[in-house]
């Protein structure tokens, strides 16, 4: 067996939006206008896709509903390259804005979207901006029942109250009405914090050399790595959106960077999907409720 093929197997994934539907930029009124933008987002996931067939990566696309009915060649050509397809809800309403009614028909008719395309069952799940939170806990219920097999939406950023699971790559969520599996991207506890290093905006203000150092350090532990992009990352050539200047600086700093990094990275991590990770037998062996319905890591706790 090669060095290659013994290199943990880590997990990427993509959350495939428009430029112009991030939160940062969010109001009714240009949500009324979505229609009217040039799309980029066909152009830029398959610069994303072909990228990774360079390296022979495979990742998770979390997928809005709102794009794959206006890109299903897009999304069926990412199936037909041995990616996974999970949900990123319909219309990248954050979950903290919508009652769970209204939660429920956006993860529903999501799923139903993508399934229909690829004809196979969608298991994943990723809020936009990560909004499922402990005060509206009752999303993951609602997963449950939808058909959601795990989920990726808790991400535990600058925070000393949050437990070392999150820093290890999955763990076990009971619900009142069944179980998930809960896959948070990557932080590094630090002094006591937690310190996201698991993609995005951290990507881009990071140099590649630091967020390799960081990451290498989770691996060291034997944690698993979730990162995290999204195909805007890619682009630096988008229109640019009006909004506060902090937002704007977030969301378009070093996106000609972000090609040349995600590159070193699928060279220099071993990755794969959610769904391949979540999959090992070890990872599926029947585990005990705890008696306070809170999930149980799996894995080990990571201190930097």
């Amino acid at each position: 067996m090669s060095m290659a093929a013994e290199r943990p197997i880590h997990c990427l994934s993509f959350d495939v939006e428009e430029h112009f539907q991030v939160s940062a930029f969010w109001s009714d009124e240009r949500r009324q206008q979505w229609d009217r933008y040039e799309s980029r987002v066909g152009e830029n996931t398959r610069r994303l896709a072909e990228l990774l067939a360079k390296h022979g990566t495979k990742a998770t696309f979390f997928v809005l509903g709102w794009v794959a009915e206006r890109h299903p060649d897009l999304v069926k050509s990412l199936v037909a390259q041995g990616h996974e397809i999970a949900s990123h809800g319909y219309g990248h309403e954050l979950v903290t804005t919508q009652s769970p009614e209204l939660f429920r028909q956006d993860v529903r008719k999501s799923k139903n979207i993508l399934e229909d395309l690829i004809g196979n069952a969608v298991v994943g799940y990723r809020a936009p901006s990560f909004s499922i939170t402990s005060d509206n806990s009752w999303a993951l219920s609602i997963l449950v029942e939808e058909g959601y097999q795990y989920d990726s939406s808790i991400y535990e950023r600058f925070n000393r109250t949050a437990t070392s699971r999150h820093c290890a790559g999955r763990f076990e969520v009971n619900t009142p009405v069944g179980s998930l599996w809960e896959v948070p991207p990557s932080t590094l506890r630090v002094a006591g914090f937690h310190i996201p290093v698991a993609g995005g905006g951290y990507f881009r203000l990071f140099p590649y050399a630091v967020s390799k150092n960081l990451l290498r350090r989770l691996e060291s532990h034997g944690a698993t790595l979730v990162m995290y992009l999204h195909p805007w990352e890619i682009d630096s050539q988008q229109p640019r959106m009006d909004g506060p200047w902090l937002s704007q600086a977030r969301h378009y700093m070093n996106l000609d960077r972000t090609e040349s990094r995600l590159a070193a990275l699928v060279e220099d991590f071993r990755f794969g999907t959610i769904a391949q990770f979540l999959a090992r037998p070890e990872i599926l062996a029947p585990q005990k409720s705890n008696s306070d319905n809170q999930g149980r890591l799996v894995g080990t706790a990571v201190r930097g």
